[in-house]
């Protein structure tokens, strides 16, 4: 078993994570960041971002890519593909055990360890992902200007944004599988009267086709069984989000949705803990939020460890 100490141990290497470590690296404190899978979080998943404030267009691997040259530059530790086997938060003394094989204590944690989206689990989704289908609708409804999308899902966040997307696609689709929705009363007849939405009900997609792009999907009838095909241009899942709390579970407070709760300093109910990102109880998923999150918690962190 080999140990290290640090001032502060960062738990993920996505956009949150990465901008706590640049933070904490150029203020001199001695950080290192802990992730389980590739460096990067979802962003390395997103074919083009074109929100991010001062840059006009950007891939998601080459944004995560500098996020992490930036971090390294300043001192920050980047360890990624590795598995975290054991977390002891209480105490002045944070332990995270990772490998079986390593210990890393610090005074300090920020937890970052992202969320991701509910996903279909269908045959084509994998191949599809930033290649006409998406799970951010604010992230990519202008690339959709003038197409014909679906928008899978039955609940608040799924009709909104169906009704938001109308601004730039040509017609959209709502296919959800039972025969009423989850929404509110008020989100429901908001699409119902918008003249671009259109239903399919008690139904599910089973099959996403296409060469290099989405070109059709197959659509189930859970009623009937019967299936039919479908020509498209895009497809929107937004059928929840699954934040990545399970190690935590027990140890920080979680609201229902499994969500670490935090304050406006974005601590934690342990001293010494912070979070940031997808994984924090919010409203708003974005990379420029998870950004703002790693540096509000970030320099939290180091006022704590220097108090």
């Amino acid at each position: 078993m080999r140990d290290y100490n640090f001032d502060v141990i960062v738990l993920g290497g996505g956009p949150a994570g990465l901008t706590a470590g640049i933070y904490l690296s150029r203020a001199k404190v001695k950080s290192v960041i802990l992730n389980e899978g590739t460096v990067g979080g979802q962003t390395v998943l997103t074919h083009e971002i074109a929100n991010y404030p001062g840059i006009d267009s950007v891939n998601g691997f080459q944004l995560a890519r500098t996020m992490k040259n930036q971090a390294i530059k300043f001192g920050c530790e980047v360890r990624g593909h590795l598995k975290i086997t054991k977390v002891e938060l209480n105490g002045d003394l944070k332990r995270i055990e990772v490998n079986n094989k390593e210990t890393y204590t610090a005074n300090a944690v920020i937890i970052a360890s992202g969320g991701k989206s509910r996903t279909l689990n269908v045959p084509g989704e994998n191949k599809f992902k930033g290649m006409g289908i998406s799970y951010c609708a604010t992230c990519d409804g202008d690339f959709f200007t003038g197409k014909d999308i679906i928008v899978v899902g039955g609940g608040n966040s799924a009709l909104e944004e169906a009704v938001a997307l109308t601004k730039y696609a040509k017609s959209v689709t709502i296919v959800h599988q039972f025969d009423n929705f989850q929404a509110f009363p008020h989100a429901v007849k908001e699409a119902q009267n918008n003249d671009k939405i259109k239903f399919i009900m008690e139904s599910e997609i089973t099959e996403f086709i296409g060469d290099e792009q989405l070109e059709k999907v197959k659509i189930e009838n859970q009623r009937t069984k019967e299936i039919s095909e479908m020509e498209i241009d895009g497809v929107f899942i937004l059928i929840g989000y699954v934040p990545n709390t399970e190690m935590f579970e027990g140890i920080i407070e979680l609201n229902e949705s499994k969500e670490i709760i935090t304050d406006k300093d974005l601590k934690t109910n342990i001293p010494g803990v912070f979070a940031a990102g997808d994984s924090v109880q919010k409203k708003y998923r974005q990379i420029t939020t998870a950004v703002a999150d790693g540096t509000i918690a970030a320099l939290n962190s180091i006022k704590y460890i220097n108090s």
